[in-house]
């Protein structure tokens, strides 16, 4: 990963001495310098001296099959509520930004292959894994480095690297999802027993089973159920549009109780009763969609999420509807990309098309409904970020983002004429990749 350490650091040169040296000690901490290689024994060292002696379970069933004493789980605090509303990243976030930058121009190149192939080469995911960040997401109590919440430097990674490929987005930030989960509300047994396998140098796949191929799916009419049985429970139900369905380790499976309505549920990818198939979709190929049978799946109480407590349906709605926003403003930021010079170098009756005011207004039309995208999205991720009430401003984003990204990819195929609608132009996928901005909650949450 090629990265202008001089052009990070650069920026400080106007504050004082201890602020260069805070900002540079602190890309040396940082997953970006541990990408480069800076520090990276030591790293290694803290994180393996703090986790040594301790054998992680290779299997979610024995994972979650209880015993120990009990402890609080670590949570990220809340950052400190603030009347403003920033639109600027921190330096720190800016330098993520841009080494994400450079990655993603990687998956802008291989997507049309990888789009046809239905599956992310070894080489892409090992340069993922090489970024680490999964170390933004998790508390320093188990081996991250964060203190407060990060929901905004979540959202940029996600629409940073979708502006790369949408589909390759959801597929390799999943795992980072069901991460996510766990953190915010996973117990101290399955933190403790699960988040090291996300920070490990190879770390575990897992997904999200949330949609169901029903009509005018709703996420509260699940028909999934999970009903206690001894001292477990069995899940009956039909997930789709699954990521990462035929490669992930275990799922976060989606079920309605009886008792306290839908609860999240660690589910082994081998577990007894469980049917995996794959998907072939409109679009988001490169995400390895799938559906999952579930036929009497039996689990322990240990692998409902939270273990009977904490669990929050509706906000676990509201930051999966986030990173699907996300993920829309980023693919619309590489539609308007690709238009814009399109538009200016091609030429029709003798002048570029550009210069004809249908054409004009479309490409500003695409600007204005993508910031509007971008600005609401933030303001609801940087509420979520600080412990602020942010269902209402979610349910603005998501609604602007459902209607316009759909528009987007349409009118960034209809710039292109003919072009737009062949293999060999970019915008097709996007189109089709934007289609499911409306319809899909599973695979991100931020």
């Amino acid at each position: 990963m090629a990265v202008n350490l001089a052009s990070l650091v650069g920026s400080a040169k106007n504050k004082d001495l201890a602020k260069k040296f805070t900002a540079f000690n602190n890309f040396l901490d940082s997953n970006i310098g541990k990408t480069l290689g800076l520090r990276k024994g030591l790293v290694n060292t803290l994180y393996y001296g703090a986790y040594g002696g301790t054998k992680v379970a290779g299997m979610v069933s024995s994972v979650m099959s209880g015993g120990g004493a009990k402890a609080d789980p670590a949570r990220l605090a809340p950052k400190t509520p603030s009347d403003f509303f920033d639109l600027n990243y921190t330096e720190e976030q800016t330098m993520v930004q841009e080494a994400l930058k450079q990655y993603a121009l990687k998956m802008r190149e291989a997507a049309e292959k990888v789009d046809e192939k239905f599956e992310i080469p070894d080489n892409l995911w090992q340069e993922y894994y090489a970024l680490e960040l999964a170390y933004y997401q998790v508390p320093e109590s188990l081996g991250g480095m964060m203190k407060e919440k990060s929901t905004v430097t979540n959202m940029m990674m996600v629409e940073t690297l979708s502006h790369g490929d949408l589909g390759m987005t959801l597929a390799l930030y999943t795992s980072n999802s069901v991460l996510n989960a766990l953190v915010k509300w996973g117990s101290d047994a399955q933190q403790k027993s699960l988040v090291p396998k996300f920070l490990e140098p190879k770390p575990t796949k897992a997904s999200i089973a949330l949609n169901e191929p029903s009509a005018l799916f709703s996420p509260y009419e699940l028909a999934t159920t999970a009903e206690k049985s001894g001292s477990g429970y069995t899940i009956n139900g039909l997930k789709n549009m699954v990521p990462l369905s035929s490669i992930a380790d275990y799922f976060l499976v989606i079920a309605n109780t009886k008792d306290n309505g839908p609860q999240a549920f660690i589910v082994d990818k081998n577990a007894a009763g469980l049917t995996i198939t794959t998907d072939r979709g409109m679009g988001l190929n490169s995400a390895q969609l799938g559906q999952l049978k579930l036929d009497n799946v039996k689990v322990e109480a240990s692998a409902l999420l939270g273990e009977g407590s904490g669990f929050n349906y509706e906000e676990y709605i509201n930051y999966s509807k986030l990173g699907w926003c996300a993920l829309a403003v980023g693919c619309a930021q590489a539609v308007l990309d690709y238009v814009i010079p399109y538009a200016n170098d091609r030429f029709a009756f003798g002048e570029p098309i550009s210069h004809r005011q249908a054409v004009a207004f479309i490409i500003a039309d695409i600007k204005i409904e993508m910031d509007s995208m971008r600005i609401l999205t933030q303001r609801a991720a940087s509420r979520a970020e600080q412990g602020l009430p942010f269902a209402k401003e979610t349910y603005l984003a998501h609604i602007m983002c459902s209607d316009k990204s759909m528009m987007i990819g349409s009118n960034g195929v209809q710039l292109l004429g003919g072009h737009g609608y062949i293999r060999d132009f970019p915008v097709q996928r996007w189109y089709r990749d934007l289609r499911a901005v409306s319809i899909a909650i599973n695979g991100v949450h931020i």
